[in-house]
């Protein structure tokens, strides 16, 4: 009896009936956070004796990853000081934003950012004349220094993960991508991932040869979660039989979408931080707006059905109506791009058939599930609905996605998910006993 409460309290606890099933597979485990003052001991072991590392890539979440940029003649700015880089070489796009105030840089910033959409290759490219790079790739110290937040991208993990024995380099790497393009699915082009994919590639091979042939462990966090199960999924499987020891996804962004982006499409993101811009948000729209990544998590309808996600006055609108919302905000030519690119990744579910586990943070009722913009102004923020999730991330995609991975026998096998109760998507990899967690999953992958 007292193990059957044992299990059947933590759920009670998400109240959350249409789930239950999902969380009482045995695969799935709930763990809460300690109580304040309460013993969190454990550390960055799990007992057992000496673990032998097999070599692990980090793929962090969208802001953690710098740019560079180079502007060819092709480029014509559309004010004299955004060409003063012309001719000059590589410079620091997405990098130190806190210098692109003070060089009057946020308008040049904004359009060297900007992708463009191709109907005709159906796939994103930079303005002409606009060349860029990903920086760091490869290195676990190659990682964008967030401002507000300077233990963000994996610092403080990445501190745990060398007091466990990783070495920069040596057993640990990183794969950092460019932040404004989205991993296709089959069927899709993306000459952006595809180069990505071909370089990640050699990465893990590199890597496993460097250690004696072992397999790698590939780690994703957020929207570097979608990014490391794309790849894993584009793989031959004797490839990935060869190479991929576990994939560990924490906090992923999922094809079944969540209500935030809808948010930050319709009213603006300030995600990418930059300092003393005024109406932050609203200022870098436009830019956020043409990201093939601002629009690949909207809610899916199979997941999301027929409910309200957006409410105004004159009409509300539900997964099914995005296309709508997409031309009464003012940005039909978004309508395209979506039904052709996002909307695939929604139906298209394959897994990866390598040992998995997805740790996701639970029990935050503070995740947007409802946004009302009652007087239909959409450069104001909404009120906002709050449900459970990990305050980004919505539960009802999370369970979906376990209950796709399970579905597949064969994955199922493979297949472990973790619900940390009050973790949340951004500090889940920072806050102590959610770190621990998560480095205890990293060193049982090695061990198994």
């Amino acid at each position: 009896m007292a193990r059957i409460l044992q299990v059947v309290a933590p759920l009670l606890l998400l109240l959350l009936p249409t789930g239950l099933r999902e969380l009482l597979s045995p695969t799935t485990t709930i763990d809460h956070q300690p109580s304040e003052g309460a013993a969190n001991g454990g550390g960055t072991t799990t007992g057992g004796g000496e673990v032998l590392l097999h070599p692990l890539v980090l793929v962090p979440g969208l802001t953690c990853n710098e740019l560079e940029a180079r502007l060819t003649d092709a480029y014509r700015p559309s004010v004299p000081r955004c060409g003063a880089m012309k001719g000059k070489g590589w410079f620091g796009l997405w990098a130190n934003c806190s210098d692109l105030p003070a060089h009057h840089y946020v308008q040049c910033f904004i359009e060297q950012m900007t992708l463009v959409y191709d109907p005709a290759a159906n796939d994103y490219r930079n303005l002409p004349g606009v060349e860029t790079r990903v920086r760091g790739f490869g290195s676990s110290r190659g990682f964008q220094r967030n401002p507000e937040h300077t233990t963000w991208c994996f610092e403080v993990l990445r501190h745990e993960l060398e007091k466990a024995g990783y070495r920069d380099g040596d057993t640990l790497f990183a794969a950092q991508y460019d932040l404004r393009y989205a991993p296709p699915v089959p069927g899709q082009s993306s000459e952006v991932f595809s180069h990505y994919f071909r370089r990640l590639t050699r990465l893990i091979e590199d890597a496993s040869e460097k250690n004696e042939n072992k397999k790698v462990i590939l780690f994703g966090h957020s929207f570097g979660g979608m990014v490391a199960l794309e790849f894993v999924r584009s793989t031959p499987m004797s490839w990935r039989d060869r190479y991929i020891k576990h994939l560990i996804l924490v906090a992923p962004v999922l094809a079944e979408g969540l209500v935030q982006t809808l948010q930050y499409f319709v009213s603006g993101s300030d995600l990418m931080y930059i300092p003393t811009v005024t109406q932050l948000a609203l200022t870098l729209r436009p830019m956020w707006r043409s990201f093939e990544s601002s629009i690949v998590s909207f809610p899916s309808p199979a997941v999301f059905g027929d409910r309200p996600l957006m409410v105004t006055a004159r009409r509300n609108y539900s997964a099914y109506d995005v296309e709508d919302l997409l031309a009464d905000i003012g940005f039909g030519a978004g309508v395209e791009p979506f039904t052709r690119r996002a909307v695939p990744k929604m139906s298209s579910f394959q897994a990866p058939m390598v040992p998995t586990t997805c740790i996701n943070g639970v029990g935050n009722n503070d995740t947007p599930e409802q946004l009302v913009y009652w007087d239909g102004d959409f450069d104001v923020e909404p009120e906002i609905v709050y449900g459970d999730g990990d305050n980004t991330i919505n539960l009802i995609s999370m369970l979906a996605f376990d209950e796709k991975m399970r579905r597949q026998p064969e994955q199922n096998k493979l297949y472990k998910s973790i619900k940390l109760h009050g973790a949340e998507h951004g500090t889940i990899v920072t806050e102590d006993w959610a770190l621990k967690r998560v480095m205890q999953e990293i060193l049982e992958a090695n061990r198994i």
